[in-house]
């Protein structure tokens, strides 16, 4: 271990050489028994997660395999758990699903594509060390965004808890318009019962035995009873054995207009490729490139119409119920009672057409009956493959990468910082950065979606006596071993189990309190927290919307703030100091002006300052002195130095002069360097006001009518009026 200590080059490459340093066997143990801990959260967590994500269960297990071992390996924390967490996974639907539908088969490339970029930029940030950039987020931004997201999040479950289907609004909030309106006449009673229980469980669970897997516990307690109670059924048959002609012509009818689409596709690229070639040939403005767009335009109308018809037979033929009936050891499936078979037909069991956005494959129809289940889970470990990037949806993605990246890497630091905090061990937030960016990268060549630190798990970890990253190895390569011999088990899971996991996880997130500190903090801040929530709402599944508004905001209050800083007249206090007049009913001294400026002075507030000056000379016609406290000047720019050059000749040409009290050694070594410092004049400076004042005092007052100075004595301003 002495060789490792004198080689930094080798641990700041590699960190977790550093682990091992007075590493034992019983740390070890330690290490084993918190990643196990972990792991048995985490399993039936990253399958919900990947669900809200809009990907399949499994792909869950692919995001906690690789992602925890490297983030841990190449980060600076000891403690953190990475993996799916719910707002990384809600702002990757967001991301996605506006360019393209969770059914198809592609979403899921997308979804790895987006971890590849979402891993880069965080790359970047940490090698230039940028992790500063974070603080664009505020509280009142993060507070309103994250108590949102939890509401978006928890609704978004509310169709697979009443085992409802419906077609999603152009707003999060008509969606479950729909879904309410929905399961009032067509909940699934077992799925809700599912959903309820597991949660009343979990909850319970967690509150008397949370040193239980509870959420493992109530996922293999809820696929036991699914098995044995059949809450799921399927048939798989061919479209011969759909025993109803106007069910088959629907079909037939499905499949033809995604064969339409196909070519309206295919006449669309063709009609981009000729609108490029006529602008380059012709110009914008000539008849043939305003030929190709009009039907350009007109094939894109074509589309949304053919989508439009899509939907509308989508959810006819999912509408309809099916019966079962048997024969020559072949089932067979009709939608309305036939005489001929009324007495082979099963009139107890419903089933409906499971019908996705694709073509229906007619040598595999499906038929289902009961609630939804997570299904098959591949019992293979996730395989490398070079992520699909496609740059002409990058556009289109990109604000979502700049945001995953920044708001799961928040998550991520808030929770590393306050563990290593307690256990007083260094934490580099930006090689968090890398190695959160390494996590998302490299996990995205083994088919892995966006993750994050988690907060609850690595507080778990933490509290199992984690010692090292070493944990979250273990974590990683228990989810390994699970997805090779145990995952298979879960395929009757019912998904509204894995709804519930989610409703209770974001129940955390909200938080009322952050609107009364934010508002107790600043009236604006508050303002925007709110703001911030409501526009994050609204816009759902656009959230991104509602962070930009938030930070927009947030950066407009900032520099206003930065217009008008705060300026006050100082007298006498009490406590021997010299305060705010106003705010204290203080009596100000007719001769000298003793003005605090709280703020730096730069081009945007100069003239702020300069229009309080002219004030002061304009109202105050025994004024003879006018000291500035400068302790807030943390900057002068040269419009600020022009400023003070011009206000001091223009305060001296009126017959009176300025001192100067407070200022940094930065400030006066600019003033140095401009010569302002001498032309307003050496002995024009003081430390503090107390000795700016015991200076100008006696020559202000000479010849003067004020008997007792607000300056030297206290005099409350009710006193020095009457």
């Amino acid at each position: 271990m002495g060789n490792i200590k004198n080689l930094p080059i080798i641990k700041k490459l590699f960190p977790f050489v550093g682990w091992f340093e007075k590493y034992s066997f019983k740390h070890l143990q330690a290490d084993l028994f918190a990643g196990i801990s972990v792991a048995l959260i985490l399993i039936p967590q990253s399958m919900a997660y990947a669900r809200l994500a809009g990907l399949p269960a499994y792909y869950g297990l692919y995001a906690a395999f690789l992602p925890p071992i490297i983030a841990a390996l190449f980060g600076s924390s000891r403690h953190l758990a990475t993996g799916p967490v719910a707002i990384v996974s809600l702002m990757t639907v967001a991301a996605l699903e506006p360019i393209i539908s969770s059914e198809s088969p592609e979403y899921i490339a997308y979804a790895i594509t987006l971890a590849l970029l979402v891993g880069i930029f965080q790359i970047l940030l940490g090698t230039f060390r940028l992790g500063i950039i974070i603080n664009f987020l505020s509280h009142p931004v993060i507070n309103g965004f994250t108590n949102a997201a939890a509401i978006i999040i928890a609704t978004s479950q509310l169709s697979k808890m009443f085992g409802v289907s419906v077609e999603k609004g152009e707003h999060h909030y008509e969606t479950v318009i729909n879904v309410i309106q929905d399961a009032f006449s067509h909940t699934h009673l077992p799925t809700l019962a599912f959903a309820l229980g597991s949660l009343l469980l979990m909850f319970i669970l967690r509150k008397y035995f949370p040193r239980l897997p509870y959420v493992l516990f109530t996922v293999v307690i809820a696929t036991i009873i699914s098995y044995y109670t059949s809450y799921y059924q399927e048939y798989k048959i061919t479209f011969s054995e759909i025993i109803c002609p106007e069910t088959q012509t629907l079909i037939i009818r499905y499949n033809q207009l995604f064969d339409e689409l196909d070519k309206k596709f295919n006449e669309k690229i063709l009609l981009n490729r000729k609108l490029k070639e006529a602008e380059e040939k012709f110009g914008e403005y000539s008849k043939e490139y305003l030929d190709v767009n009009f039907k350009l335009n007109a094939s894109s109308m074509d589309i949304e119409l053919l989508k439009s018809k899509t939907v509308d037979l989508r959810n006819k033929l999912k509408s309809i119920k099916f019966y079962r009936f048997s024969n020559d050891e072949k089932n067979y499936f009709c939608s309305v009672y036939n005489k001929d078979l009324i007495e082979k037909i099963d009139k107890k069991n419903v089933y409906y057409l499971k019908v996705k956005n694709k073509k229906i494959e007619l040598d595999n129809i499906l038929f289902t009956n009961g609630g939804e289940i997570v299904g098959e889970i591949p019992q293979k470990l996730p395989e490398f493959k070079v992520p699909e990037i496609n740059f002409a949806t990058i556009k289109d993605i990109i604000s979502y990468v700049f945001i995953i990246s920044l708001l799961g890497f928040l998550e991520t630091i808030s929770i590393a910082k306050a563990i290593a905090e307690k256990l007083s061990y260094s934490l580099d937030a930006n090689r968090e950065l890398i190695g959160q960016g390494l996590a998302n990268s490299i996990g995205s060549f083994f088919q892995s979606y966006p993750v994050a630190g988690s907060f609850s798990r690595s507080a778990v970890n933490f509290q199992l006596g984690a010692v090292s990253g070493l944990s979250s190895v273990f974590t990683g390569l228990f989810v390994g071993v699970s997805i090779l011999f145990f995952a298979s088990y879960l395929y009757y899971l019912p998904q509204a189990i894995l709804s519930s996991i989610i409703v209770l996880a974001v129940s955390g997130l909200i938080n009322i309190y952050g609107f009364v500190h934010d508002f107790r903090a600043n009236l604006s801040d508050g303002i925007i927290s709110l703001i911030t929530f409501f526009t994050t709402l609204y816009f759902a599944p656009h959230i991104d919307y509602g962070i930009f508004i938030g930070v927009g905001l947030s950066l407009a209050t900032y520099i206003y703030r930065g217009m008008k800083p705060e300026i006050a007249l100082l007298s006498k206090h009490p406590d021997t100091t010299f305060r705010n007049r106003k705010r204290f009913g203080l009596a100000q001294c007719q001769h000298i002006a003793v003005l605090r400026y709280n703020g730096s002075l730069v081009f945007k507030n100069v003239n702020y300052l300069e229009n309080a000056i002219i004030k002061l000379l304009g109202t105050m016609p025994k004024l003879r002195y006018i000291v500035l406290v400068g302790n807030a000047i943390n900057e002068l720019d040269a419009s600020g130095d022009y400023f003070l050059a011009s206000i001091v000749d223009r305060i001296r040409e009126a017959g009176k002069d300025m001192y100067i009290t407070g200022l940094n050694d930065t400030v006066i070594d600019t003033m140095k360097r401009t010569l302002l410092y001498y032309k307003i004049g050496e002995d024009h400076f003081f430390r503090n006001v107390s000795m700016a004042v015991d200076a100008i005092w006696e020559k202000a007052h000479r010849h003067s009518d004020e008997l007792i100075c607000p300056l030297k004595t206290v005099v409350y301003e009710e006193k020095q009026n009457s």
